[in-house]
């Protein structure tokens, strides 16, 4: 396994967004493993992974062999390529990398060598058509139009929030972010999006016309409040989410609708029992998760995410509770912007800054009149050693941060 993930690592950064004609020619080599399976491709700034994970449960609660494509990871990079939530084994990753590997032999007699992204998206694909899966639920990359992962079409496209974020591959408005988004839309197919701010939202209506889409926009089509579903599909109450946040609401909706959807589609039954277990059960780890007592894990990693993770900190403030913050993130992301949102919107909560041991995290120098903690270990242990009833830590900022703590956490 050593073996196979140097060679994956080897190729981060190579053939950065060059377009998809060097993906669709291997998957085309590969016999197209992407149309042997009903995929659901959902794309958006944040919620992405909370959506999908919401969708996971609602179709496993129903007897489906769901197969899910989600990145980064967390713990693994197993993590990102699972069935029902179990990520692949060793022995089928390093099979199906050598089946990748020995394909783009053949590859190379007309194309440039495959990035580590395409590499790892050819590997779930693959590994989705062994498994015989029902169905996948398939992230996107980086935007949508331009994605590596736009060689499928997706049977129902899902965008789940669009802020700015990776403008300098994307574009530096709401309304160019929009159209990379909406470019997973597939003709005369099914697209399910976010209440989304207006610009945005009238890229996506309009991509749609043109494609002759049939588009459910949240608050308009359906709407989740207060543990109320409300769709022409099925009026559900008193629901609760398994994660925290009342914004998980929105991402709960979308997921529910496009489950309710797809089901349709197909005449399938649907247990509103199983439904009420499945969105409790949901969890989705380094996204508001409580690891400790003490102790919440949130991959904030943009402005956006970091506003609602604000919302939350300050509904436990009004609770009683007493917030601090250690914050970690790569160069570079706007790290200062988010820690200027920090200290405006949340003035009396103690913000720490660190670094952590991934290539490109902040150091000292970049730390500026911040209060820095030099070993985020020390840090967390001092924490948990002294914490009373009412103490919270948030750790927050890059996914990367946050997995690296996360193992610290659940290994200690």
């Amino acid at each position: 396994m050593i073996e196979v993930e140097k060679w994956l690592h080897s190729r981060i950064g190579l053939n950065f967004r060059s377009g998809l004609g060097r993906m669709q020619r291997a998957v085309d080599l590969l016999g197209n493993p992407e149309q042997t399976y009903p995929i659901i491709h959902v794309t958006g700034t944040n919620g992405k992974g909370s959506t999908i994970a919401f969708m996971r449960e609602l179709f496993a609660s129903h007897g489906k062999k769901v197969g899910t494509f989600t990145s980064p990871h967390i713990v693994s990079i197993h993590d990102r390529i699972c069935i029902n939530g179990a990520p692949v084994s060793d022995a089928d990753f390093i099979r199906l990398a050598d089946q990748v590997k020995t394909m783009e032999q053949k590859l190379l007699e007309t194309h440039d060598q495959l990035s580590f992204f395409e590499l790892l998206t050819l590997i779930a694909l693959l590994y989705f058509k062994e498994q015989e899966v029902d169905l996948v639920l398939l992230e996107v990359g980086i935007g949508g139009l331009l994605d590596t992962t736009n060689v499928v079409t997706g049977e129902i496209a899902v965008i789940t929030s669009i802020g700015l974020d990776h403008q300098e591959t994307l574009g530096n408005s709401l309304e160019e972010i929009a159209k990379q988004k909406a470019g997973i839309f597939k003709p005369e197919r099914v697209a399910v999006i976010a209440n989304l701010v207006p610009e945005a939202q009238i890229v996506c209506q309009k991509i749609a016309e043109d494609l002759g889409v049939t588009l459910y926009q949240a608050d308009k089509d359906f709407s989740f409040k207060e543990g109320q579903f409300s769709s022409a599909l099925a009026e559900l109450g008193q629901l609760k989410l398994g994660l925290e946040g009342v914004y998980q609401e929105e991402n709960a909706a979308l997921a529910l609708q496009t489950f309710l959807l797809f089901m349709a589609q197909r005449d399938e039954k649907v247990d509103q029992e199983a439904v009420r277990a499945a969105l409790q059960a949901t969890k989705w780890a380094g996204r508001l998760e409580a690891v400790t007592e003490h102790i919440y894990l949130d991959g904030a990693h943009n402005l956006p995410a970091l506003e609602r993770l604000v919302e939350f900190i300050q509904e436990q403030i009004q609770q009683g509770y007493q917030p601090q913050i250690l914050f970690g993130a790569l160069k570079r992301k706007d790290y200062s912007g988010m820690l200027t949102y920090l200290t405006e919107h949340l003035p009396d909560v103690a913000l720490y800054v660190t670094s952590f041991d991934y290539q490109g995290s902040l150091e000292e120098q970049d730390f500026g009149d911040y209060t820095s903690i030099a070993s985020y270990r020390d840090f967390i242990d001092g924490f948990e050693a002294s914490a009373g009833e009412k103490d919270l830590l948030f750790v927050t900022g890059s996914l990367y941060f946050i997995s690296e703590v996360r193992a610290y956490l659940v290994n200690v």
